[in-house]
């Protein structure tokens, strides 16, 4: 039991949940690993959100919004955080979620999609009865992806993403979005969009940002995203980080 007094009751809860889905087998070990190096990065930001971060949020709906085939890509990471924050967020924009993982296995598969459909979402795409495609120059399990999904896919929010995929879903002509802790990986710099935050703070206020956007002019999501510079808002996201003393 973790106190709520403690300092770092919410960062160990998120911890505790991590642990919790290595054990239930849906989970790589090097997870954890890239669990704790985001938690390093949220760490020296405050552990809140930023302004950098909220306007690339904003961005990053309107894009969605625009989308006509928008996609969530999840892993065991993304799912263990944040499974009905994703989903609740994905009925907000009409998009499609599918599992995509690193080191795929039809243990994990099964898993995963089983926990969507517990969860009240019953058309997660990439299971194993899937339709799938491989997306050229990806040398991993990660080159899978669902023919009615990433594959065809003209906007795609990759949270928790390696940069190889990233660098290659953005040279086949994908939209890409990420959330991302590390303003200075690979998949960060090589997105259309770029959201330096904690995965369970940014889902929830996009979906709230997505009841807002929802009422707008088309005109003015168009100006929004065109109007972003993604280089820009991480440099500014770089500033945010700030030695503890």
């Amino acid at each position: 039991m973790i106190p709520k007094s403690h300092p770092r009751y919410e960062s160990l809860l998120l911890r505790e949940k991590m642990v919790k889905a290595s054990q239930d087998g849906y989970l790589a070990d090097s997870a954890l690993i890239a669990h704790g190096r985001g938690e390093a990065y949220d760490y020296l930001i405050g552990e809140k959100t930023t302004y950098p971060a909220k306007r690339a949020m904003y961005v990053a709906v309107a894009a969605l919004l625009l989308s006509e085939k928008p996609v969530i890509s999840v892993n065991g990471n993304a799912t263990a955080l944040a499974i009905d924050e994703i989903i609740e967020f994905a009925n907000a924009i009409n998009a499609k979620i599918e599992i995509n993982l690193f080191y795929r296995t039809d243990s994990r598969v099964k898993i995963i999609t089983q926990l969507y459909k517990d969860h009240g979402y019953e058309n997660i795409l990439g299971g194993l009865d899937d339709e799938i495609e491989y997306i050229s120059d990806i040398e991993n399990n990660r080159a899978t992806a669902s023919k009615t999904g990433i594959y065809s896919a003209d906007t795609i929010l990759i949270p928790l993403e390696d940069g190889d995929r990233a660098e290659i879903l953005k040279q086949s002509g994908k939209n890409i979005i990420t959330i991302d802790l590390n303003p200075l990986s690979r998949t960060s710099k090589m997105s259309d969009v770029s959201v330096m935050d904690n995965i369970v703070r940014a889902i929830p206020f996009m979906t709230k940002i997505a009841d807002d956007l929802k009422t707008q002019d088309k005109l003015v999501l168009i100006d929004l995203v065109n109007d972003f510079d993604n280089a820009e808002n991480l440099k500014e996201s770089l500033e945010q980080i700030r030695i503890k003393e």
